[in-house]
């Protein structure tokens, strides 16, 4: 059996396995890749919220990316919890030495339930780091707003966001509208000429823990499998709006979105 196409995540770890490395590496299972991870930082993390997180020291994040890619390569690799400017400096030395491409940057600031996931000194290194290292950067709202300042409410603002992140040095940006109000949730992709639209009928659930990080992975395993830029987003948002339809409820709080929703196969509770 020839090897499949490979992907890395560089991100934290969620002992509730909804989101962060964990969902990561199902969703590259999901899309037909094999997944490779370079833990930044270990999470206290249930449905209810993060009660904790411990970072791994600098040196050891490099580490494992230098590892992984001088040994089995990377077909393309995403940034999730970056934790802190240290980790970050160490991230940004490893994949531009390593030449670690094509890059999807999630800019990870917080957890669903709004529980910070980066160090206060971590937000400038983040725009001045990492962003640059971007083949696409992949900001929510909240992190729009942490990243650049515009308040995205509608298409104008979006595009407007999207100008200043692709200033920054990312190659594209996709400002994602989930967080957003609407029947419908657009994605907008941005080349610093083009623009795109991705729209999805909103899912009527609270349970989409992981739905940003499931996104970038799904969009990763596309670049990583040889697709462009706007094909990698639409097989991107196409997986996780597949996964939010079939996420489910799990502990007492906010549950996870489907990631194995292509294998899925088990009978009916009480069966």
């Amino acid at each position: 059996m020839a090897a499949p196409s490979t992907a890395l995540t560089i991100a934290g770890s969620d002992s509730g396995g909804g989101a962060g490395i964990q969902a990561d590496l199902k969703t590259f299972l999901g899309c037909g890749v094999h997944g490779m991870s370079a833990v930044t930082a270990v999470t206290v993390q249930n449905s209810i919220g993060v009660s904790g997180f411990y970072e791994l020291p600098p040196h050891a994040v490099a580490e494992q990316i230098e590892s992984v890619v001088t040994d089995i390569g990377v077909g393309a690799a995403k940034t999730g919890m970056l934790a802190s400017a240290a980790i970050m400096a160490a991230v940004a030395e490893a994949v531009r030495r390593l030449a670690v491409a094509p890059l999807v940057v999630d800019p990870v600031a917080a957890s669903q339930h709004g529980d910070p996931l980066l160090r206060p000194d971590a937000i400038d290194a983040l725009r001045t780091r990492i962003i640059p290292l971007a083949t696409l950067v992949t900001p929510n709202v909240g992190e729009v707003r942490l990243l650049t300042g515009v308040e995205v409410s509608g298409p104008e603002d979006a595009l407007e966001a999207a100008r200043r992140l692709h200033v920054l040095g990312a190659d594209w940006v996709l400002v994602k509208g989930g967080h957003r109000s609407g029947p419908d949730a657009i994605d907008l992709l941005y080349d610093g000429n083009r623009t795109y639209e991705f729209t999805a009928p909103r899912q009527a659930t609270e349970h989409t823990h992981g739905s940003g990080d499931t996104l970038a992975a799904a969009i990763c395993a596309g670049l990583a499998r040889g697709s462009d830029m706007p094909e990698a987003v639409r097989i991107g948002k196409a997986y996780v709006t597949q996964a939010i339809t079939n996420s489910y409820p799990l502990g007492s709080g906010l549950g996870p979105v489907g990631h194995f929703w292509r294998i899925r196969d088990w009978p009916p509770a009480n069966s």
